[in-house]
């Protein structure tokens, strides 16, 4: 049986302060796979930026995944246009679709004639709670950029996302599109956050 060893790495505590060291990572471990995306969650744009940065003189793709418009606010686009219209003139896919793992089904669970949470919300909430919020968010991250053919679901791609703000989760995945969502697979953890 073969084996091989690589570097996992741990934050103390989750949030925005670990962006730096997760983009590094993260452009680490795709180097190291020969991944070539780069799948990062990222609301406002900073994030994105921060992961622009440190892809500088590779010839890694960055992927940015958003909130959908009107997320927030009714008709609402929170990811900031000249920050958009940046990454894209430097080769940056934006991509914003619905959100996998709530989308209509938020709608169901917060109403409150119907109330409930629904089987796709406690597939979020586990992700969640066991593993990482972050986990979360870059799982659903790359079913969307799967969806919107962003990213292709027989090659393997480095997916980020964070708890609340910025980025603290590194991760390898081998995507899958929402309608067949348990071909996904978390191949590796590389960076989270210990506590959450």
């Amino acid at each position: 049986m073969g084996f091989v060893t690589r570097n996992t790495y741990y934050f103390d505590a989750p949030g925005a302060e670990n962006t730096r060291d997760a983009a590094r990572f993260a452009v680490e471990r795709a180097r190291e796979l020969g991944v070539r995306k780069i799948v990062v969650a990222s609301t406002s744009g900073r994030t994105a930026l921060v992961f622009r940065d440190a892809m500088l003189e590779t010839d890694l793709e960055l992927i940015v995944v958003t909130h959908v418009v009107g997320f927030s606010r009714p008709g609402e686009w929170e990811f900031a246009q000249e920050t958009a219209e940046t990454l894209r003139a430097e080769g940056a896919k934006i991509v914003t679709g619905t959100h996998a793992l709530s989308g209509l089904e938020r709608a169901i669970s917060r109403s409150p004639k119907l109330g409930g949470s629904s089987r796709t919300e406690a597939v979020a909430e586990t992700l969640r709670r066991i593993v990482a919020v972050g986990l979360k968010v870059a799982v659903e991250c790359v079913l969307i950029a799967a969806d919107q053919g962003a990213v292709a679901v027989n090659e393997e791609v480095i997916a980020v996302g964070g708890t609340a703000s910025g980025a603290d989760t590194v991760c390898v995945i081998r995507p899958a599109h929402t309608a067949t969502f348990f071909d996904l697979q978390v191949r590796e953890i590389v960076a989270m956050p210990r506590d959450r």
